[in-house]
């Protein structure tokens, strides 16, 4: 049944296209990374992309880099037949290749915690696909056709470059058919809509209208099926003309329907803005990668840190306000201060990133955007830790525990890589930011 009312078409657009937006904001991610140059040229679909180093305060790709790993990142193209992975042996260097379903949701994590450090061999295989596989390969089913691979493996810092290099060049991908020997099955790329890479794929999103956003959407859902829970949403937004292949919208109703975009982006950034049940301030949020029919969850963290881990892997407290609620802010002097024996729980490795305003890194003048449990940090006498978070630095004797802050506002995420039992049950949990000036 088609929306009567504006206010009906308005609400509906605003519930669908927080459904939708991940599944928008995957595909435009995709476009502008695969538009980006790279050496030889650019990239293309079952084709790794390796960064070689940290971001800096330039990159701009995702939201919410981390200065912690070095990334491989691919995105997989499963309509013609699976692809296949193969991993060498990591010499013990945590490592984590975490798939996720166009979207958003983790399908597979194949890593040192779930796998181990030697080596593997993997068969994605897409929806509907039927066949066997080789003895020893492994499948992973994806329920879509677009699948992506954000892998991130451990380095501390520019010394580590050359050891992590070498495992990256040893992951592969290829189609089953030509892992087999065989010439790989003729596939012609979808031609999509144009996208460009001057802005970040989120503020290309929010620069669509309803028109743009549902259209490409319904574009989407053809590769990229909903799964059966769905099913009651996709009858409930019929009723704006969204279907899977078409979106044929009431001309009169064009209005509503842009207003009911904007409640949305606007319900979203009033998350960020007031979480639920902070924790010294900070927001814990251990239902990441799997978000089922949770759709306000799964578009929220789509929009602030689009390809989250699974809790089991990492556990990202995020917080924007000091231990009196005040917003944080470069304008100010803040220590966050960790008791002795109460570091961040992790049997990977934790750090402490800090981004600015629009969730990107902070130029400065040390070029450092996070600290942990790699870097060379100064304890007190007691064991106990204090970093330091402010614009200016505080001193050479304290400079190694300083964390650089804009002039402005900032946030900070503190990544606990496979995170022990009591970050995960809520035993312990990050002291609040204190405000010393």
């Amino acid at each position: 049944m088609a929306a009567r009312t504006p206010t009906a078409a308005r609400a509906m657009a605003a519930e669908a296209f927080m459904f939708g937006y991940p599944l928008v904001l995957t595909d435009v991610t995709r476009a502008v990374t695969m538009a980006m140059p790279q050496r030889g040229g650019r990239v293309s679909a079952n084709e790794f992309v390796h960064l070689r180093e940290f971001p800096d305060a330039s990159f701009c790709g995702v939201v919410s880099p981390n200065a912690d790993t070095l990334y491989s990142v691919a995105w997989l193209d499963l309509v013609a037949e699976p692809v296949v992975l193969d991993v060498p042996a990591s010499g013990g260097r945590y490592y984590l290749l975490p798939m996720l379903s166009s979207w958003s949701d983790v399908i597979a994590a194949p890593g040192t915690r779930t796998t181990g450090n030697g080596p593997g061999t993997f068969a994605v295989t897409g929806p509907g696909w039927q066949g066997g596989l080789p003895a020893g390969v492994q499948e992973i089913r994806s329920p879509t056709s677009m699948a992506w691979m954000i892998g991130r493996t451990q380095a501390g810092g520019k010394a580590d470059y050359e050891d992590v290099h070498r495992f990256q060049d040893g992951l592969s991908l290829r189609p089953l058919s030509a892992w087999a020997g065989q010439r790989p099955a003729a596939r012609e790329a979808p031609a999509g809509p144009a996208t460009g890479i001057a802005a970040a794929p989120p503020d290309q999103v929010e620069a669509m209208d309803a028109a743009a956003f549902f259209a490409r959407l319904a574009t989407l859902l053809v590769t990229n099926p909903p799964t059966a829970a769905d099913a009651p949403a996709m009858r409930r937004f019929a009723a704006i003309g969204l279907a899977a292949g078409s979106f044929r919208p009431d001309p009169s109703l064009a209005s509503a329907l842009n207003a009911g975009v904007r409640d949305a982006l606007a319900q979203l950034k009033g998350m960020r803005a007031q979480p639920p049940g902070l924790i010294n301030g900070w927001s814990i949020d251990r239902d990441l990668g799997r978000y089922g029919t949770n759709y306000r969850q799964r578009a929220f963290v789509a929009l602030f840190g689009l390809g989250a881990n699974l809790p089991e892997d990492a556990v990202y407290p995020h917080t924007v306000v000091d231990s009196g609620g005040r917003p944080l802010s470069g304008a100010h002097r803040y220590v966050l201060h960790f008791a002795p024996g109460q570091t961040p729980p992790a049997h990977a490795f934790w750090s402490l990133t800090l981004y600015n305003e629009h969730q990107y890194f902070a130029t400065n003048p040390l070029g450092r955007y996070a600290l942990g449990d790699r870097d060379p940090l100064t304890l007190n006498r007691d064991g106990s830790l204090d970093l330091r978070l402010q614009h200016g630095s505080p001193g050479k004797r304290a400079e190694p525990n300083w964390l650089p802050a804009p002039a402005g506002p900032f946030s900070l995420i503190l990544r606990v890589y496979w995170p022990k039992r009591e970050l995960l049950d809520g035993t312990w949990a990050p002291p609040a930011v204190r405000r010393v000036r």
